[in-house]
């Protein structure tokens, strides 16, 4: 995108939740380019090489972790002002992805080259901050996966993911076949397929082609 200067300067103020030095918006609003990906379209793949940070401008960003047999298991979402610890470590260390990173709407992301993030680090104390507070975030998440996956039961997970999936995209109205709910879970289609008849029968959704209404507020 031909983004001028002055127009990612205003879209990076208006979703960063930190207030970035002055010199720094300037720096970060040369060097950056914002980059628009359409609903499902992947942004890094495992293995890849990264040489550019994405922060999130608009729309969301599904995480992925992949076994070595290539299961999926979602991890979490990026939302508007976050970026991807892990793609930051591998990019500080050098090392290649291991995670996937899908667009779940039409998103639009401002990629800052790798090559600045030393220079930030060093020079604003800001970005220093931003960097530290996006490892506790996602952390935190990390281990609430875990927690889910070894102390929660499947219908529970399901239930929270049906959540955070609502909160994702601001509405309980959530697309989706069965089958892609339970490649997500790392699950199978009829285990999801049963608790969803369940979830149902309780009052929490209400199944349609391809569609859950979530209804439990």
């Amino acid at each position: 995108m031909n983004d001028t200067k002055e127009q990612k300067l205003e879209k990076l103020s208006s979703v960063f939740k930190f207030s970035l030095e002055k010199d720094l918006k300037d720096e970060i609003s040369t060097d950056g380019f914002i980059k628009a990906f359409k609903k499902d379209t992947e942004i890094i793949d495992i293995g890849q090489y990264i040489k550019s940070i994405p922060i999130v401008l608009e729309g969301n960003i599904k995480i992925y972790r992949e076994d070595d047999d290539g299961n999926e298991l979602f991890l979490y979402y990026l939302y508007p002002g976050d970026a991807c610890a892990i793609s930051l470590v591998c990019s500080i260390n050098s090392k290649v992805s291991e995670i996937r990173a899908v667009a779940s709407e039409d998103t639009e992301v401002l990629m800052i080259p790798l090559e600045k993030m030393d220079r930030y680090m060093l020079n604003y104390r800001t970005w220093y901050q931003f960097v530290l507070s996006t490892y506790g975030k996602r952390l935190n998440e990390l281990l609430q996966t875990i927690d889910s996956i070894a102390f929660h039961k499947m219908d529970e997970r399901l239930l929270e993911y049906l959540q955070k999936v609502a909160s994702a995209t601001g509405s309980t109205l959530i697309e989706g076949t069965h089958q892609s709910i339970a490649y997500e879970l790392n699950s199978s289609r009829e285990v999801i397929s049963r608790l969803l008849k369940q979830m149902e029968k309780k009052g929490l959704v209400k199944l349609m082609r391809n569609k859950i209404q979530l209804l439990e507020e």
